[in-house]
This record gives C-alpha cells, sequence and structure tokens, in this order.
C-alpha cells in the first residue's frame, strides 16, 4: 500500500528546508559537522543565508566567503542534502548589501513625496493644492551583514532601486553570476533554487513616500496618468489614477526584477524561491517556481485570531497561486521571531504545532523554517531569535518535527482540492473578511487574482478557468454577472459538523485516487462534534502527528459517512477513503484506559538548562493492563520526557502531555521517571517562564 507506507515513511524529498544563519566565524570543519547534525535529525536541506554577525575577516561575496559556501555545497551534496542559495547579504533583497549602490549612488532606491519644500536633485512631477509632488532618493537602507549595520545603524547599506533595469542587472551580476562562477557543477543537482527575500522598492526605516523610479513619470503619463491626482496617495483616497499607479507600478516590479530574477534561475537549471513583500502579494507569485510567504514575528498565533488581517491570507495566497500557475510546491519561511509576550526565545512546541497545521491546512507544501543559527554566541542570539533547530530543547528529539513536517508536504503535494467556490481578488486585497465564513463553515475556495479575470468563463452559472468549474463565486458580482452568486450559508461544506464548528478547518482533496480530508484544530480547546463526509467508500483514519493510521467505523447513511469526531487542541487529522481489504488489515481506533496521575515527587533541577526531574511510582493490576492501552496525562510546562522501569515511554511538547503505556507497565510497582524542559527563555529571553509540573 503505496499511500499508506509514504503516509508513515514519507520521502525525503519533502524535507523542510531551514535558513541556515552563517552568523559567525565559519570555518569548513564546524561547516560540515552541522550539516551532517542535521542530516542525522531528519533535515536534508538548507537555505545557506549569510547573516548579521559573520565575521568581519569574512567580506561578503569575496574568496574566503566562497571558500566556505563551496564546502557548505559540497558536503550537503555528499550527504544527498538540497541547497537553496540567498540572494542577498541579510535583507531585504535586490541591494547585494549595498555593492550596487556603492560607487554607482544614481541606482539608489526612489520614491514621491509630497512637500511644501523642493530640493535641488528634485525631480518635479506636479504642483498641487497641498504642495509639490518631487522625486528624491528615498534613503531608504537594509540590514548589513556585520555589526553596525543593522537598522537605524550609520553603516546599514543603502538600498537599490529595484524598478531600475540598470540596476537589478547590477544586482545579478554581483550575486547570481558569483555564485554561478563558484559552484556552477551542483546547480540543478543539489542546489535547486535562489531564496529572495522580500524585496523593497524603497527599503527599510522610509517614511512619508510612494515608491518610484527613473523613467516611470513618462510610463504613467503614457498610460493616461494625471500626476497631480497622485497627491490622493497621502490621505489615503483613491481615484484614478491612484488605481493606474499601483497597476503600473506591479508590473514594473513584475518584469523588471522578478522577471529578471526568475529567468535567470530557469536559465540556470534552478527555481526563484523566497517570497514578496506582503502577505497578500499574490500576483508577482507567478514569478515564483516555488510561490512562497513569510510567517514570522507573531503576526498570527493561537492566542490571536487565526482569521483576521491581511496576514490571515499568506497560507491560502501562495498555495492558490501554486495550483493556477501549475507548480508543485510552495513554501513558508515561518516561525522567525514569533516570540511569545514579547520575551525572546519564548516560542513553544505547542505553538510551531499551532503554526505548522495552520500552514497545511490551507495547502503549504513545503517549510522553511526560520531558523538554525550557526553560532548564538554573544549578541548573535538576539538576532531574531529564536533557534528552532539544534539551539532548540527539541534537538535530541527533532526527528518528530522534521517527520511532520515531510508527512504534511508530502500529504499536500500533488493533490486535486476540492474547491466550489472562487473568490476574486486582487493583488494585495484577498478579503479576510469575505473568506472567513468559509473557513468556519469547513467550505473549500480558491482565490482567483485580477490578472486570471480575463481567461475565466461563464458557463451554465459556473465560472470556468483552466478546465475547473467554480459553482459558485465570491466578489464583485458585476464582473461575472451570469455566474452564480450565492449566500456563503447556501454553500456546501466539505464535510458536515453536527454541532458546527467555526475552529475545525479542513481541506479536502484527493490524492492517488483518494478522497482525503485533512482537519486541523486550529483553538485551544477540544472539538467534539459528528461529522458526515459526502462519499459512501470504506473510510481509514492516521493520527498526523504520530503517523499512526488505523480503520475508521463510520455509519453510511443516505448524506454520507457519518462517524464521531473528537480532536484535541493541537490535533490534526487525516481521513481518508481505502478499500474494504485495507479496513481489515490496519486495526482499528485504540481504546484508552485513563491512568490516575501518581504522586510525583521532585528529584533533581537543573536552572542551568530549566529543567526538573520527577520520579513516582504506579501501582497497575493484570486486568487494566489487558483491557486497553494505558494512558498517562499530565500537565506541564514545556517539553515532556518519560521513562517506565527504565524504558522509554516518549515525549511530549505541548500540553496536555499523552503517554500511551502499551507494553511498558508491569503488574504492581512501576517506576516513573519524568524531565520537564522549560522553554530556552529562562536562559535567553528578558524574564523566565514557570516550567515543570502542574498539580
Amino acid at each position: 500500500m503505496k499511500f499508506l507506507d509514504q503516509l508513515q515513511n514519507p520521502p525525503r524529498e519533502f524535507t523542510a528546508i531551514p535558513f541556515w544563519f552563517l552568523n559567525g566565524d565559519l570555518t569548513d570543519a564546524e561547516l560540515r559537522r552541522q550539516l551532517a547534525d542535521f542530516a542525522a535529525h531528519g533535515i536534508y536541506g538548507v537555505v545557506l543565508h549569510p547573516r548579521m554577525g559573520l565575521s568581519p575577516d569574512i567580506t561578503y561575496l569575496g574568496e574566503r566567503y566562497f571558500a566556505h559556501i563551496r564546502t557548505a555545497v559540497q558536503t550537503a551534496a555528499a550527504l544527498d542534502m538540497k541547497i537553496v542559495l540567498y540572494d542577498e547579504g541579510m535583507y531585504p533583497s535586490g541591494s547585494a548589501c549595498g555593492l550596487v549602490v556603492k560607487d554607482h549612488p544614481e541606482l539608489a532606491s526612489e520614491g514621491v513625496t509630497l512637500t511644501q519644500t523642493v530640493l535641488p536633485g528634485d525631480e518635479l512631477l506636479a504642483q498641487t493644492e497641498n504642495g509639490a509632488l518631487v522625486v528624491r532618493k528615498s534613503g531608504g537602507t537594509m540590514r548589513g551583514l556585520h555589526w553596525g549595520e543593522d537598522d537605524g545603524e550609520k553603516n546599514a547599506p543603502l538600498t537599490a532601486d529595484i524598478l531600475n533595469p540598470e540596476a537589478v542587472h547590477r544586482f545579478v551580476q554581483l550575486t547570481h553570476e558569483a555564485y554561478y562562477r563558484e559552484v556552477k557543477e551542483y546547480f540543478g543537482s543539489t542546489i535547486i533554487g535562489f531564496f529572495t527575500d522580500e524585496p523593497s522598492i524603497l527599503g527599510r526605516n522610509v517614511s512619508g513616500m510612494f515608491p518610484w523610479t527613473h523613467g516611470f513619470a513618462e510610463i504613467f503619463r503614457r498610460a493616461g496618468g494625471n500626476a497631480a491626482n497622485l497627491a490622493a496617495l497621502f490621505d489615503g483616497r483613491e481615484n484614478d489614477d491612484t488605481r493606474l499607479y499601483h497597476k503600473l507600478l506591479l508590473q514594473r516590479e513584475g518584469e523588471v526584477y522578478y522577471g529578471t530574477l526568475s529567468r535567470w534561475c530557469e536559465a540556470h537549471g534552478i527555481g526563484l524561491m523566497g517570497h514578496p513583500h506582503q502577505s497578500d502579494d499574490i500576483e508577482v507569485e507567478k514569478y515564483f517556481a516555488v510561490p512562497g510567504q513569510d510567517l514570522v514575528l507573531r503576526w498570527l498565533a493561537p492566542e490571536k485570531d487565526g482569521l483576521a488581517g491581511i496576514d490571515s491570507t499568506m497560507g491560502k495566497c501562495s498555495a492558490d497561486a501554486a495550483r493556477l500557475m501549475h507548480r508543485r510546491r510552495n513554501a513558508n519561511e515561518c516561525f522567525g521571531a514569533c516570540n511569545k509576550d514579547d520575551n525572546p526565545w519564548q516560542l513553544s512546541g505547542g505553538d510551531i504545532k499551532w503554526y505548522t497545521d495552520w500552514l497545511a491546512v490551507r495547502g503549504v507544501n513545503l517549510f522553511i523554517p526560520h531558523a538554525f543559527y550557526y553560532s548564538i554566541c554573544g549578541k548573535r542570539k538576539d538576532e531574531r531569535p529564536p533557534d528552532v533547530g539544534p539551539h532548540s530543547i527539541w534537538w535530541v528529539h527533532y526527528e518528530a518535527w522534521s517527520t511532520y513536517w515531510r508527512r504534511l508536504s508530502w500529504l499536500m503535494t500533488d493533490i486535486d482540492l476540492h474547491a466550489e467556490v472562487a473568490v476574486l481578488c486582487r493583488n494585495r486585497d484577498l478579503c479576510p473578511d469575505t473568506v472567513r465564513p468559509l473557513f468556519e463553515r469547513q467550505i473549500g475556495f480558491q482565490y482567483i487574482p485580477e490578472s486570471y479575470f480575463p481567461a475565466c468563463t461563464v458557463e451554465d452559472g459556473a465560472l470556468c478557468l483552466h478546465g475547473h468549474r467554480y459553482t459558485a463565486v465570491l466578489g464583485d458580482k458585476a464582473l461575472f454577472p451570469d455566474a452564480a452568486h450565492p449566500e456563503v450559508s447556501a454553500l456546501e461544506p466539505d464535510c458536515r459538523c453536527d454541532p458546527p464548528q467555526p475552529m475545525l478547518r479542513c481541506a479536502s482533496f484527493n490524492k492517488e485516487g483518494r478522497a482525503c480530508w485533512l482537519l486541523v484544530n486550529e483553538g485551544n480547546t477540544p472539538i467534539k462534534t459528528r461529522l458526515t463526509l459526502p462519499v459512501d467508500a470504506p473510510l481509514c483514519r492516521c493520527d498526523l502527528w504520530n503517523g499512526q493510521p488505523c480503520a475508521c467505523p463510520a455509519e453510511h447513511t443516505a448524506k454520507g459517512a457519518c462517524l464521531p469526531l473528537e480532536l484535541p487542541a493541537r490535533g490534526s487529522l487525516l481521513l481518508f477513503t481505502c478499500t474494504t481489504q485495507e479496513t481489515k488489515i490496519l486495526p482499528l481506533p485504540p481504546t484508552y484506559l485513563s491512568l490516575p496521575v501518581p504522586d510525583f515527587i521532585l528529584v533533581e533541577e537543573d536552572a542551568a538548562r530549566a529543567a526538573k526531574t520527577y520520579r513516582a511510582v504506579l501501582q497497575v493490576a493484570a486486568a487494566d493492563i489487558e483491557a486497553a492501552t494505558p494512558l498517562l496525562t499530565l500537565r506541564g510546562q514545556e517539553m515532556a520526557e518519560l521513562t517506565v522501569n527504565g524504558q522509554p515511554a516518549g515525549v511530549s511538547f505541548w500540553q496536555p502531555h499523552k503517554f500511551p503505556l502499551a507494553g511498558l507497565l508491569t503488574p504492581g510497582e512501576n517506576t516513573l521517571t519524568l524531565t520537564l524542559t522549560g522553554s530556552p527563555a529562562n536562559r535567553y529571553g528578558k524574564h523566565p517562564v514557570p516550567y515543570g509540573l502542574e498539580r
């Protein structure tokens, strides 16, 4: 059963590919050691990300720099790992860590501003009743590689004008061509992509300006624009000219920056990867071989509304773009600086699980964890923490995470998504309020961005695009008046819940001839409901965290297969159709016997590691062991490791900690040893975080 085999043991092709912060005094021996360590923990690819803290003796794009890059690439090749190159010295991309502008100040970022004072060198666009519209250098900067080059610091590199073909050409010559000269024999094999990171037209730390570039005034004029009306940009008003401005700007950015990089990558046997500047930038995703977005800075979180605001659209943005553009994969740079309570390094395993599931159920199938740190020495540990890899408390058990990411990535690749609803959208307007009830009612949908409107037709009330029929359309009715525009309440869900479950997320799709439903509890309390699936075939189920499939008894009615659903917080479950033979081979879902929590006594505390170890004696009867799977449930912070009679019983990364103890208990007395390891915020954060058992 290939489907079940790959579900349990997902291929390494679907590995997570974390940012690897090359942020210290690099040595070849340490580069090799760390890469081998990653592979030993189930991570089979990295993004080579030069990062702040890089030794000042290592000049970006210099001889020593590329010697280390060659070592990393050669080592990865020997380990059968994949490499994604990073196209910048920190971020945003497009400036080669200031080298594009160095000796060429005319290539620096530009913007248009509304001012009362026209300065020497300004290009006057128009006089308006509110002041003069002028074009000038934005003064935008980027985060550099060495100390003293960060935001607000005097040596922060200037950003380049990525709307200027000459600047982009210089950027490609300095970066892409240099990498190709150094490691070209690995392009298309070990090296699979170039990552471009949230390119910004104005640069960072700019206010009171809108993007512009040399020659854009003439482009705008020839398109029928009146520059004077762009004064409306500065008080948030919209008119025909501001709409034209945004349209032309998007075209220019796509053609000059993304298009240039995309064509270069394709010509050199790799793919453009990374992500655009904003979470709902959907139109430029077409230039990416792997469309992407980034979930960072706790824009979204378990304690927040996961359906509110533009950032709530990022998962569907990249996944839906990939489907429209016939890309197999789409990515998310995830977990970066997602610290809770503004406390560095306070990012729990439960949070990581929530973020992972939030992305996967929306269709993301390549995880790019931010980040694995080469070094956390000194100030490096404070640069956009936490490390979610080798310096995390989970590293010894990391294969649980790396396998889970591979499993979800495999599961959500090469699928036929069930989406009867088309949601019409425009770039940077993905309608979060419109799609909220679709998520809450488990209704599948597909974003259709504006550039695809001309390819759409309407047949018998259905919107047709690329061979897919959407029986319902949400959005401006005037665009497709002959299409069906029903109320959301009239739409058929992918699964029916009784009672309704607004925190249940569902992705319904076909994979390898099977109907599948990926179910995720996006809330913080358990879900208990009765589920009806529109299918008549036998069902199997799989707890996606442990990867164990089993048969799934269901009542088959005229409405479909009905079954009870209990899904805990942080729960993720796959239901899928199977054959009668498979249901006979697979076990039934286990029956659990809840054990009383014994009296755990603290026997050791390691304050340096933020770890507490407890012991307890558990009395059990022979009948209890034989009747069902004994289950011990505990509450405590943060990572729990349990042994029973000296044998490992597992590890748990979020509450409540559940330990099935089948085969570990003996009649009579059993010795339990429990270790709870607390958040690294206790060592590196602003304030300590409680850890240990909760009584």
